[in-house]
């Protein structure tokens, strides 16, 4: 009968989702939207994205103020604090984010700038210090907040969907939605731009619409799909 689902075999089924190593290095995707990190030391992953783990690794919840005050992550629109977790030792780690598509990244040398919902994980030869965004925090329930990376090694993000990247350049910016937003080269520091006129496409809730303005050379990383959270 079309339509209708076909079942496999147990042998199938475990042959079609096993674990697989396909060699890629630390960071390896088990499937687009599940990570596997090949752990031999340490790296820092998005608190509560732990899926399942073999050998021997330790967890620590990095405090929200551990390093200094602009040291954590924050979910744009709520007052509830993202923390990072560090996980140490020898094994198999898989790390995931509410089946959001993961994307991995090798930075070598360059910056590149994370919303902080979007960050999965990266390894810990990359240094990170978490900004907020002064002109727009301000204007969002919660704030905004992004986590800067900078340095040598692999870094996974999140986005629902496939991302897309847009150029920029000082003569031809680019206005995003920030709940869309997802990530930006180093060297962009996103504005605060209103448009009541485009409230209906822009954005959630009422009167204005609130867009980040990048400008200069340089990307940006969006998303089909806008994050809004609502507070708990």
């Amino acid at each position: 009968m079309s339509g209708e689902m076909q079942a496999s075999s147990l042998s199938q089924f475990l042959e079609q989702t096993g674990q697989k190593d396909r060699g890629q290095g630390v960071f390896e995707l088990e499937s687009t939207k599940m990570l596997e990190i090949n752990l031999s030391g340490r790296v820092w992953t998005k608190i509560g994205a732990m899926v399942a783990y073999t050998g021997q690794i330790k967890f620590e919840r990095e405090g929200a103020f551990a390093g200094g005050v602009g040291k954590f992550l924050k979910k744009a629109m709520t007052g509830e604090m993202t923390v990072l977790a560090s996980a140490s030792g020898q094994g198999k780690l898989y790390v995931a984010d509410h089946g959001k598509h993961i994307s991995i990244i090798r930075l070598d040398g360059q910056k590149l700038n994370v919303q902080g919902n979007d960050l999965l994980a990266f390894e810990d030869t990359i240094s990170y210090d978490v900004q907020m965004i002064k002109k727009i925090a301000g204007m969002m329930a919660g704030g905004l907040f992004s986590v800067e990376l900078s340095g040598t090694g692999y870094v996974a993000i999140t986005s629902y969907g496939h991302p897309l990247t847009l150029k920029c350049s000082a003569s031809e910016p680019v206005m995003t939605d920030p709940n869309a937003t997802v990530a930006w080269s180093g060297g962009l520091q996103p504005e605060l731009k209103t448009d009541i006129s485009l409230s209906t496409l822009f954005g959630r809730g009422s009167g204005e619409s609130f867009q980040m303005q990048f400008r200069g050379d340089g990307f940006v990383v969006v998303q089909p799909y806008e994050e809004v959270y609502s507070a708990r």
